[in-house]
């Protein structure tokens, strides 16, 4: 009798094979459309090398969970995160800028840089409200006038999703939208 074991997609080998590879390209487009939910939805992807460009030897190295490029233009990044490191805010923001700033050279136009965003999946509670799923851009302050679209992060907290999520939806599957699919 053969047995199988299902992997643990938080275990970033595993979750890097399922997201970060030629073959499942498919996987990884659907769960960018649950995510982003873009107006027009993302039709390919283009895996990167998940690693992050040093400009000097002295600068920090830093590899990328999945590193994309959609058919909408938009660069991604996606990070699974088990442990709580207390730098979730500035680790993605780093993350952000550098994959933002290497779009362009010495003498590009600004107009070149594309949008870029940011998916991190915790398995771990950390923003302070009881949302399992939030999404952040830059805005001004007293009008909630959004600045642009161009910079976009994702923090999905897989624990308030299992605490809230479970409760409102185990019985109604059908009213589920794509996200909540793919938590559960």
């Amino acid at each position: 009798m053969v047995y199988r074991t299902l992997l643990n997609p938080q275990i970033d080998f595993v979750f890097k094979k399922i997201f970060g590879t030629e073959k499942n390209k498919p996987i990884l487009i659907n769960f960018l459309n649950a995510v982003i939910k873009p107006t027009t939805p993302i039709k390919d992807v283009e895996i990167k090398n998940n690693d992050i460009d040093k400009d000097f030897i002295e600068d920090k190295f830093s590899r990328l969970d999945v590193k994309a490029t959609t058919s909408n233009k938009e660069h991604i990044n996606i990070e699974i995160q088990v442990k709580n490191e207390y730098n979730m805010i500035q680790r993605t923001l780093y993350y952000w800028s550098k994959m933002y700033s290497e779009q362009i050279q010495n003498r590009d136009n600004y107009s070149k840089l594309e949008r870029t965003v940011c998916i991190n999946i915790l398995n771990f509670k950390y923003l302070k409200n009881d949302k399992y799923h939030n999404a952040y851009r830059l805005k001004e302050i007293t009008s909630n006038e959004e600045l642009t679209d161009l910079q976009e992060i994702h923090f999905i907290e897989l624990p308030k999703f299992n605490e809230i999520g479970n409760k409102e939806y185990i019985e109604n599957v059908e009213k589920m939208d794509a996200l909540e699919k793919w938590l559960e």
